[in-house]
């Protein structure tokens, strides 16, 4: 095997598009790297076209002892996603210390690295959300995954190799192959499972003076958008830096819930229910990319609105997932 694309967390969300994308275009020379365990994320990987797959701690001992075949490319969507995870040790491990590993490799022998960092960095958003390098060094994040993704950040910023790799800093993704991430997956995905149990969305009350229940906003985007910046780095090699992965668009959860009831062509009915204490000071009221890095870096593609991209994913793969599931 020769100049194969490396896809860590292939078997996950954001990663499980990125191959279906470049299976698209024709590529089939792709390691997925994953870990799948006894859950249903293999699930994932039905209908995808690779040459091999690793089990991410045995990829992990490849990358090691540089016993890796020859690889062109390495895209690094693998990692602990929970907002929630409370284990530092195992955060730092598995975000920080991976990442660098994969990316001494690649820089060792020419590779290209794309890697996932996250809007979870930018923290409660008092430095605002400019990708800028400058900023970069003030972001305080909210949470322990925030942090682990900052810290990776941060040392490739001090080692001066955003004029070789690149990052995206994704905002709040949504789209179809997320169920197996359970709490974690889309307020969208979440939304529709309610309708279609109760009719009803329950959404967080604020507890922040400046914004009423429901109003707090995010950059939504879809899936699609996210796979294609991210091929569009891994294709341009000579676009390298930490990038915004946002459609520099706020939106609230009302907006969100309400454009789910209406790809159902139903009338909203959304309650609002306490945050739970324990979320309350990590919680992000406000998250906007700024965009204009990203596009003097030459990414031209304009992004899918929420209200366009919430009916393309219900219609299109949870109705028909849902009558499956109902008659299968």
């Amino acid at each position: 095997m020769s100049r194969a694309v490396v896809v860590t967390g292939g078997a996950g969300f954001i990663g499980r598009n990125v191959v279906a994308a470049l299976n698209a275009r024709g590529e089939t020379q792709i390691i997925v790297v994953d870990h799948l365990g006894t859950t249903e994320k293999w699930r994932n990987l039905r209908g995808l076209q690779f040459d091999d797959f690793f089990e991410k701690d045995v990829f992990r001992d490849l990358v090691r002892t540089d016993r890796l075949p020859g690889i062109r490319a390495v895209i690094h969507l693998g990692a602990c996603s929970s907002t929630t995870e409370t284990d530092a040790s195992y955060l730092m491990d598995n975000n920080y210390r991976v990442t660098r590993e994969l990316c001494e490799w690649c820089l060792t022998h020419g590779a290209r690295f794309v890697y996932a960092s996250s809007a979870a960095t930018y923290g409660d958003g008092r430095h605002g959300y400019s990708d800028d390098d400058r900023v970069t060094p003030r972001l305080e994040p909210l949470n322990m995954y925030g942090y682990s993704k900052h810290c990776f950040d941060q040392w490739a910023l001090r080692k001066g190799l955003f004029s070789m790799i690149a990052g995206l800093k994704y905002f709040n993704v949504y789209g179809p192959h997320e169920t197996h991430k359970g709490a974690m997956r889309s307020m969208v995905h979440k939304a529709f499972g309610q309708i279609m149990a109760g009719g009803t969305v329950q959404l967080f009350k604020s507890h922040h003076p400046d914004y009423a229940d429901g109003e707090q906003v995010r950059d939504f985007v879809y899936v699609r958008d996210a796979v294609a910046m991210t091929c569009h780095l891994l294709d341009h090699p000579e676009t390298s830096g930490l990038f915004n992965c946002g459609t520099g668009t706020a939106r609230s959860w009302n907006d969100l819930a309400k454009a789910v009831f209406a790809a159902l062509n139903r009338e909203p009915r959304i309650t609002y229910i306490d945050m739970p204490v324990e979320l309350r000071a990590r919680y992000q009221y406000h998250t906007l990319a700024d965009n204009r890095k990203t596009r003097q870096a030459g990414y031209r593609s304009p992004f899918i609105s929420l209200e366009e991209g919430v009916r393309d994913y219900v219609t299109t793969y949870l109705l028909p997932q849902q009558e499956m599931e109902t008659h299968g």
